[in-house]
Order: C-alpha cells, then structure tokens, then sequence
C-alpha cells in the first residue's frame, strides 16, 4: 500500500498537462451559493485551498461528510455516509492496497499521500453527464477521476475505538497555485520594467529588483515607503491621488506620465506607469498593483522629431513669408515675424549702412567693424531692445560692434557665435547669425531667449543659419532690385518734361506717380509718360502714353517713343500721321536692326519671341491757341475728359484705334473747339484702374473727381488724386490737365494781301503799324525785314493770295501762308550769287523759323523774342554784312 502514492503522484503528474482547472460544481443538497469558503482575514491561504474532510468509524466506513467535501468530490452526504470509501473511491486494481493502508490508519498511524479517485454515478449526484468530460470515464456509471492530496489522522471515538479524520485538498488547486506562483514570481522577479504592490495604506508591500535597481538597495529595503520617497512633492501627491482613486474605485489608470529623478544622476527621468487594483482570492481589494517603464529615452525621441517638425515647419513658414516684398526694412522684418515668439523671444537685424545707401561694393570693412544699421526688432517679452546683452542700440541707429565682440566676428568669419549673457540681465541665451548671400555677408541677425526658455542647442544654431541664409538672399536680391529700380527710375524721370511745362493759351499742371512710390515699397517702374510741345504758330502738342510692362524695357522703349513723338511734332505733322509713324517705331522697337519698314516687317517670322514686341497706348492732340481748337488722336488709349465752365465733365468721343505696335489699322483724327476756361485732363490707367477698382468704376470715379473745375489747376490735380485711389501702388499714374486760355483778338494780326508785287511793300507797312500799337518798337526794324523776304519768296515760288500774320504772346510769331506745295529749303549762297540769301538772313536775325503744310498749301514762320527777354536781339545791318 505504501507505493500507492508514488504511483498515484506519477500519474497524476503525467495526467495533469491535459487537465484544466475545474470548475466546482455544487450539489443538490448544498447549493454552491450556501457554501462559505472565506472566514478569515483577506489575505489567507485558505482564501485560495479549499480544504474538504469527511471522517471514518472503526468499521472503516464514512461516518462524516462535511459539505466542503460534497462540493470538492461531488457525492451528497446521505450517498457518502456509510459507504466504503476504499471501494467507493478507488479504482478496483488499486482498492487491495488501499484496504491494508485503511488497515494501518485504523491501527493508528498516520498517512499523507496522494491518491487518485473516482466517483460513483450515483442517484442525485450533481455532476452532470457531459460526454467529452475529461474528468470522466468513457464508460457510464464510472463516474468522474480527479486526484487528491490525503492527510489522514487517527482519532478514537467516545467509546474508545479507533477511527480517523481525512483532510483533503484537490491537487488541481494546488498544481493551479502553484503555477499561479511560479509565473508571478518570474513576472515579478523578472520583469524589466519596475513592478510595485503597493497596500491599501499607500505604502510599498513589495518591489521586484528592476525597481530597486532603478532607485536603489533592495527589494526588501523597499517596503514600507510611499511615493513621496521616490517622487518630487508635486508628483507624488497627484501620484498619491490617483493610487487613492484607483483603490477606491477600480478604475485603471493607463499610461499616465510621471517625472522624477533617480539617486546618482541629475537628469529627469520619465516614467509611463499603469496602476490597476489588486484583489484577494475572495475578491476584497489588497492594494493596487504599479507597472512603470522608462520613457526618458522616448521622450527625448519624441522632443526631437516634434523639434524637428517644428524646424521644417518654421522652415516653410519662412520661405512662404519672407522675401514677398523687395523692400530691404520689409524683408528684415519678415524675418523676425517668423522667429518670434516661434523660435527666440528677441530677435534683431543690422544691415551694413554702404548697403542701404546702395552702394555698388556694400559690406563694409573685413574685420566686421563697419557701420550697420538696426532696420528690424522684435521682442515678445520686452521692448527694451536686448537689455542685458550689452549698450541698446534703438531701432534705426547708424552703430558698429567692437572689434573683439562676438557680433564682430561673426561679421569677420562670417560663422555664428554665441553672445555671453550679463549677470542680472534678461537674456540667458543669444546667437549672432550673420546674413550670408552668395558669400557676401549683408548683415548680422541676432537671436535671444530670455531666462526661462531652453538655451540655444546645435539644432537651433544650424535652423537660425539657414534661417538667416535665406532672409540675406532675398535682402540680397532687394539691394540688386533697388539698384536697377532707382536707375530705371532716374531714366524714366529724365525723359519726362523737367519742371512745371508752359504752353501759349493754356494754364497746365501735372503729376506723376511711379509705381509703389506711394506705399514705399521698392517696384518696378512702368512706361508711363506725358509731354507738352510747343509748336510753331503758338500751338502746343499734348501727349499722354503708357508701353505695356514694366521694369528697364518699358522705361527704356517710353524713351525711344518720346523722343520720337517730339521729333515728329517739330516736323509739324497732323496728329493721325505722328501715331502712324509713332506705330511703325514701335513695331521695330524689339527687331534686332531696329524700326523695320512695312515690306520688312510683313516678312518677319510668325514665331518671332512675342518678348520682343513693345506694345504702347498713346493720345496725341494739338491745341491751337489762336482758334481755340483742338485736334485729337487715339492709339488705344483712354478717352480725354473734358470739363466746359458750368458743366459736368465728359468723356470725348475719340476713336480709340489699336495700341502702337500692333500695326494694320489707320487711326482717326477728331477735332473739338474747346471754350474759353474749359479743363482738359488726359491720364494713364493707374490713375482709375487697380485691383480693388475696375476700369469702368475709376472712370466714373475720375470724371464725378472733376467738379469744381474754376479752381487753380495744381488744387484740381491734388484732389483727383485724394479722392481717387491712387496710392495703390500697382502702376504708374500720369496725369496732365490744361486750362484753355486763349490767344486774345487783340493779340492777332490777320491780312489777305493780293498776289501782286506791292504786297511786298504793303506788308511791311502793316506789320510796322501793328507793332507800333503794341508797343513793341524794338522789333520793328527786323519784323520789317524779314516780313518782306517771306513775302518775296511766297510771290517767287508760291501760289495763290498771300496771308499775313501776326502773333503776340510770349514770343513775336510771324506767318505767312499760301496756296504752293513746295517747301522753302535754305541753301548756302555762294560769294558770286546775286541772290538766295533771303532765308540765310530770315535764319540769322530770328529765335527760330520754319515751314510746315497746310490743308491749302504751306506756311513760313520765323519766331522773335520779345523786348526785355534774355536772348538779345542782332543787329540787321550785323546780319547782313555777314552773309558777304
């Protein structure tokens, strides 16, 4: 009998990897409910080992069936209680063994061993008959196997006979417990992350070494503390907190982020810790369990990729905002809009002062002690700019660094340097970045972070170089754009009239507005321009043009035409024929060989670089001061407005015909009698037209402008432009308005003289009388003179009546006219020639002279200036001894 246990043991160990843990199941006369398995305090053993007797009488039999054993094995105790338990329990082969160790026990020894058993189908037994049971026979009627750990006590009954006591526990349990404690001392013994258990009084009950490692000792010399020991104050009471709630309610906390630090080291420790409540085997809380990992290392990935992140967003931040203006101060100070507060908390730039003046070689000397000047500040704790890194320097003051400074060998080596801070001061932290563009330094940008912030480290030295790498190159490319702007600009202001413009029988005003002139901002010039020329016969060309684009080409092609129109008008062309000619120009303008004719141009390839072509838009009118007529023509340009006394301005009807340059079309002339006192104003788009205001609303806006148009011409140019808007700054404005002011009748001198030779004669006898009532005896002598040779020559070679005339405003204009096509030509008479010397002499005593066509034939002019002038007057008898 005594192998009986090994036996058993052995094959329930064999049997025990296939078996699971079984659920216990009640019986009919003790419901699983009614039974109590816990009367001891929380913690004990027996809460896990449920423990089963049953005792046996001096006949062997089953004389006492506890309830826990009818639950363990499963029998009732009216089916248990007098049986046999050898023969009940145990399988026949093993039941004679059994019968001579029940024999020893009764003698009166003691017996612990384990013993497989079998219970009986018996009538209201609980367990159910479950095929597939793997507690169960095959065969029914067998009942269900199990294995138990027996203690066996002898006893001895009232009367004296001996008997025993069996304590029973189901080794299941005990291989489950086991187990239980196997794998909880590997997982806490050998966990890597740090385990606690900690009881319901806050205080540690146990540590498993990958803690103690982390702080310290031993696991033992662990217990009892609480997580004020390990954690900073503030910590461990929010740690305190959560423990308490998670103890009183049983909700888990996960993943909540603790921060610390560890004995022999001065860095911040991060933990990621979980707490979830713990129970005993009755389920009454026993503490709350800690699992802590060591997030340090992932935190510190974690600020790196969110820096990093961060960098390259500051980074597209910056190219998106800096550099939109060409204005050097404006890109400064985009600049500091992205860094503050984003990346520092002050922040300046100082450009070299030779690059702002715009020097052709700016930055200044090499060993960084140039003067600089402080364009940009930024501060977003403080305006005082940079206090306590040294002497304030006030936005747009002219300084310079010390030659031993930091800021001046970052100019020197044109590498980043740290700037020490002072004691007591506000800053902790300050780089000198200089502003590097295409190996030229232009600057040096500074970059603080006040005490509180984290110091500049190497991944914020290298974004604030490139930062200020890219800023330097677009300051770069501002200082090259104002250079070519201003010189654009100069050329462009050079070839309009120099001054205030005078004309005979008109009062005139201008303005000009180049493009952002008003806004400040550095842009490109346009091809905008006006004129006023004055033409013989005390008439005056007025011209408004504007050459589509922009920058040195639209100014440079505004130039050519300009200079065009003024030569044609001196060739006293009619206003259509200047704009045809004008066309041909500006069509040749972009051919390589220059104005190109009609044949040439008609042969140029289809696919020439449309780059090349120079389109322009251009009104020419000629004003007659003497019949008060004007006479207008349009090249795609916008229509004149004028404005009669005691009316509303209008738009004239003018047709406009195609843009210069585009060729094909003639153009159109339209003559207007303008009254006395009338207002004329031609202008450019820019003056009505923007992105806020279309064409349609500037035109109403411009015309509604013109109200009060008795008022001095400069007061009416100064409201059209407040009231319209016209500091956009998108184009150039040209504005020319003119007040008609006539040639009074009294001031004209107008004959028909027959074609007769004593026309000649009579001539110079109304040409005397005429200035004698004038008042202008000085110029009798010569006027005489030279009246008599135009007339000779107009009855020699010219045809038809003969017209005098004579003109007086601010020069002495004479006229005559008639009815031939040839033109005067002067020629040089030789010393032998009796003749051909009439328009020599006509050259040397006048200011100037001349001919042009007239619808009916021609007219020769000569021109004198008045009495008192500065041009002093020859001498006629001079005159004419120099010709011999």
């Amino acid at each position: 009998m005594s192998e009986i246990p090994a036996r058993a043991k052995e094959s329930a160990e064999s049997k025990e990897s296939k078996e699971s843990k079984e659920t216990e199941r009640p019986s009919h006369g003790a419901p699983l409910g009614d039974a109590v398995w816990q009367s001891n305090p929380p913690g004990s053993i027996y809460d896990y080992i449920k423990v089963a007797s049953f005792s046996i009488g001096p006949d062997g039999l089953v004389d006492q069936w506890s309830l826990r054993a009818e639950q363990l094995l499963g029998i009732p105790a009216e089916h248990a209680v007098g049986t046999d338990p050898i023969d009940a329990f145990v399988d026949p082969e093993l039941r004679e063994r059994g019968q001579r160790k029940m024999a020893e026990i009764l003698d009166g020894r003691e017996w612990t061993g384990v013993v497989p058993f079998r219970t009986p189908d018996a009538p209201g037994s609980p367990v159910p008959d479950v095929p597939g049971d793997p507690d169960r026979d095959g065969e029914r009627g067998r009942g269900r196997r199990g294995l138990a750990e027996v203690y066996v006590m002898p006893t001895r009954t009232e009367d004296g006979e001996k008997a025993a006591v069996c304590i029973v526990v189901d080794v299941r349990v005990l291989r489950s417990i086991e187990t239980d404690l196997a794998a909880s001392q590997a997982i806490f013994g050998q966990s890597p992350f740090g385990f606690l258990l900690i009881d319901p009084d806050l205080r540690v009950r146990r540590a498993n070494h990958r803690f103690a490692s982390i702080f310290g000792g031993t696991p033992d010399s662990h217990r009892g503390k609480t997580v004020h020991d390990y954690l900073p104050r503030a910590e461990a009471d929010r740690l305190s907190a959560t423990l308490r709630r998670v103890l009183e309610t049983g909700n888990s906390i996960t993943d909540m982020h603790v921060t610390g630090f560890v004995p022999g080291s001065e860095g911040r420790r991060h933990w990621s810790v979980n707490l979830y409540r713990v129970h005993s085997g009755s389920g009454r809380p026993i503490g709350v369990a800690w699992l802590g990992t060591d997030i340090t290392s992932r935190r510190q990935a974690a600020r790196e990729a969110a820096a990093a992140r961060r960098n390259l967003a500051l980074l597209n931040d910056a190219g998106a905002r800096i550099g939109n203006s060409l204005d050097l101060e404006t890109t400064a100070r985009e600049l500091l809009d992205v860094v503050v507060p984003g990346f520092c908390d002050l922040a300046t730039v100082d450009l070299y002062q030779g690059l702002l003046a715009g020097d052709e070689t700016p930055p200044g000397l090499a060993d960084g002690s140039a003067e600089l000047r402080r364009v940009a500040f930024s501060s977003a704790v403080s305006d005082a700019p940079f206090l306590g890194t040294g002497e304030r320097v006030k936005l747009g003051a002219v300084h310079h660094y010390p030659f031993n400074s930091p800021c001046a060998d970052a100019l020197r080596t044109a590498r980043p340097r740290s700037v020490p801070a002072e004691e007591g001061g506000l800053v902790q932290s300050t780089l000198a970045v200089p502003m590097v563009a295409h190996d030229t330094v232009v600057g040096l940008a500074q970059f603080a972070r006040t005490k509180g912030s984290e110091p500049f480290g190497d991944r914020d030295r290298d974004l604030a170089v490139e930062l200020a790498a890219r800023a330097a190159v677009c300051i770069d490319n501002a200082r090259l754009y104002r250079r070519e702007h201003e010189r654009a600009l100069i050329l462009q202001r050079s070839l309009l009239p120099p001054g205030d413009p005078e004309a005979s029988g008109l009062d005139i005003a201008c303005r000009y507005l180049p493009g952002n002139a008003a806004t400040g901002r550095a842009s490109e010039v346009g091809g905008d321009w006006f004129d006023v020329i004055e033409l013989p016969g005390h008439r005056t060309a007025l011209v408004v043009g504007d050459v589509m684009g922009r920058g040195l080409r639209a100014a440079v092609a505004m130039g050519e035409l300009r200079t065009a129109v003024r030569t044609l008008a001196q060739l006293d062309l009619e206003p259509a024929e200047v704009l045809a000619q004008l066309d041909e120009i500006a069509r040749g303008l972009g051919a390589p060989s220059g104005v190109q004719q009609a044949t040439r141009s008609a042969r140029r390839p289809r696919e020439a670089d449309l780059s090349e072509v120079y389109l322009a838009t251009c009104v020419y009118a000629v004003y007659d001061s003497v019949t008060r007529r004007c006479t207008f023509a349009n090249a795609g340009h916008l229509p004149p407005v004028l404005v009669e006394p005691g009316e509303t301005a209008l738009m004239l009807d003018v047709p406009p015909g195609l843009p210069l340059g585009v060729g094909g079309e003639p153009f159109e002339e339209v003559e207007v009698e303008l009254p006395e006192g009338a207002l004329l104003a031609l202008y450019t788009d820019g003056l009505v037209e923007s992105r806020d205001h279309p064409l349609d609303e500037g035109l109403q806006a411009f015309v509604g402008a013109l109200t009060d148009p008795a008022q001095p011409l400069e007061d009416v140019c100064d409201h059209v432009l407040n009231t319209l808007d016209s500091h956009h700054g998108e184009d150039d404005i040209a504005l020319l308005m003119a007040r008609v002011q006539g040639l009074p009748s009294d001031s004209v001198g107008d004959w028909t003289l027959p074609r007769e030779p004593r026309s000649v004669g009579r001539a110079r006898e109304l040409a005397r009388a005429q200035l004698l009532d004038w008042d202008m005896e000085p110029l009798v002598d010569t006027t005489e003179l030279l009246v008599s040779e135009l007339v000779t020559n107009a009855l020699r070679y010219g045809e038809g009546e003969i017209r005098l005339r004579l003109l007086l405003d601010r020069t002495l204009v004479c006229e005559v006219w008639d009815s031939g096509l040839v033109q005067p030509r002067r020629r040089r008479a030789r010393a032998t020639d009796e003749g051909g010397r009439g328009l020599q002499l006509v050259g040397l005593l006048s200011a100037a002279w001349g001919s042009r066509r007239t619808p009916r034939g021609k007219t020769v002019w000569f021109e004198l200036p008045l009495p008192g002038a500065d041009t002093q007057l020859t001498d006629p008898a001079e005159a004419l001894l120099s010709l011999f």
